[in-house]
């Protein structure tokens, strides 16, 4: 004879809820915003706060998420802080990718100096927080440093090589031609304040970028460009 508990007939199993296509691409886009809230906001407050200063729950309220919500995304600050820098990272090396033997040296690096005081200009912030990393000694993106950026920027450096050899450049170390890029361009967003205050304008004044551009292009490029 069966128990009560035998008897009881089994509640039947759940149907997966299935969405449309529409449905879905909906929902994945507002995840993708919201995820990108979250990147926008921490960025915002890495770069003012370093990211010790900084609490999940500050960030989650300036991207006007839920911390736990935050959570869903992003497993811990530090993975949030790691995520950001390594955006970052990818976007500033991604022209280096650009350079090739086969191209004309000059338009290359004239395009990859414009590329880099654009990124001043629209992300200060960003480059801000990338300073203040390398500052401190990249404690968090150090193996970052010494395995993608050195890999890459070694084969760019044989790139300048073949231009020099080619007579496309004057003789020049390739290595401090590229920190010199670097330094110029990220000058502009990582001291603002002290380029506004000695100059009274920013990046965001279309005649100073182009002035700004003209000028570092010249400086950085003119005595390596043959006669």
């Amino acid at each position: 004879m069966n128990s009560p508990a035998e008897s009881k007939p089994r509640a039947a199993a759940k149907t997966p809820r299935v969405f449309s296509p529409a449905t879905r691409k909906k929902r994945e886009k507002a995840l993708q915003d919201k995820r990108d809230r979250v990147m926008s906001a921490a960025i915002t407050l890495f770069s003012q706060h370093g990211v010790n200063g900084t609490s999940v729950e500050q960030i989650a309220k300036l991207a006007k998420v839920s911390k736990t919500n935050l959570l869903y995304y992003f497993a811990s600050k530090e993975q949030l802080y790691l995520d950001v820098i390594n955006h970052l990272l990818q976007v500033w090396l991604t022209p280096l990718h650009a350079f090739s033997e086969e191209k004309n040296a000059i338009a290359t690096l004239t395009h990859y100096i414009e590329y880099k005081l654009t990124l001043s200009r629209d992300k200060p912030a960003e480059s801000k927080l990338f300073c203040m990393e390398v500052v401190q000694g990249a404690p968090l993106l150090l193996n970052e440093l010494e395995s993608p950026l050195c890999q890459l920027v070694e084969n760019k450096v044989q790139v300048i090589k073949a231009w020099v050899a080619q007579g496309q450049l004057n003789e020049t170390d390739p290595y401090h031609l590229l920190f010199s890029i670097w330094a110029v361009t990220q000058h502009y967003a990582d001291f603002s304040v002290q380029v506004k205050a000695v100059t009274g304008k920013d990046l965001n004044d279309t005649d100073f970028f182009k002035q700004t551009l003209a000028s570092i292009t010249q400086i950085l490029l003119g005595h390596i460009t043959p006669a």
